[in-house]
């Protein structure tokens, strides 16, 4: 039995403990004018989280990698060709405890925004000037969560000589102040990264 164990643990590929969602999305610079600008959704009421700013991305399908799954939900929801879509490469990833989401950056070429038609779970789209973005840093809300247990488990630890502590918790939620735009949470967690990654490699 030992021997087996030995082997199925020497064979066995680490992966992050959970269930999460993996999802995958592309940060897409575009030029506006003659300036590079970041493209942002706004989300439409057919999908959740209506009237938040994303960017294009979504689940990643079972026979697909990452960046493909980036490559497609963009394809899909800007209503793009493949060709349409440069990607750079990938930055940082976000894990939480309902999901885990790759970022990849790329360029938007042979479109103009305005001729950009997005689909129904699009509400709108628009981009912010790269400029903007690297010399304003976002302002941080602290959202507390309190623990509530159930009965059962707090009778459990009654039953028993130790006792689990249970901390309050505290996260932090970057927002951009942005004019009639609700720019915050994850979306914002990535795009201050890339600000970070750009500005910490071209001083």
């Amino acid at each position: 039995m030992n021997r087996k164990i030995k082997q199925i643990i020497k064979d066995y590929e680490p992966q992050i403990f959970g269930k999460q969602e993996r999802s995958a999305v592309l940060l897409p610079l575009i030029q506006v004018e003659n300036e590079w600008h970041i493209l942002y959704e706004v989300r439409s009421q057919a999908v959740s989280q209506a009237g938040d700013s994303s960017f294009p991305g979504g689940r990643v399908e079972n026979d697909e990698t990452y960046e493909e799954a980036a490559i497609r939900e963009t394809m899909e929801e800007l209503n793009l060709e493949q060709e349409n879509i440069i990607v750079y490469g990938e930055i940082d990833y976000i894990v939480s405890e309902r999901m885990i989401i790759h970022c990849f950056v790329g360029e938007l070429v042979d479109i103009d925004v305005e001729a950009i038609e997005p689909n129904v779970e699009v509400e709108k789209i628009y981009t912010v000037p790269l400029k903007f973005l690297m010399e304003n840093d976002p302002k941080y809300f602290a959202v507390h969560f309190n623990p509530t247990l159930e009965e059962e488990f707090i009778k459990n630890q009654e039953d028993h000589t130790h006792e689990y502590k249970f901390e309050n918790g505290q996260q932090r939620i970057p927002y951009y102040a942005i004019a009639d735009h609700s720019l915050w949470g994850f979306t914002a967690n990535l795009t201050e990264r890339f600000i970070e990654i750009i500005i910490g490699n071209t001083e």
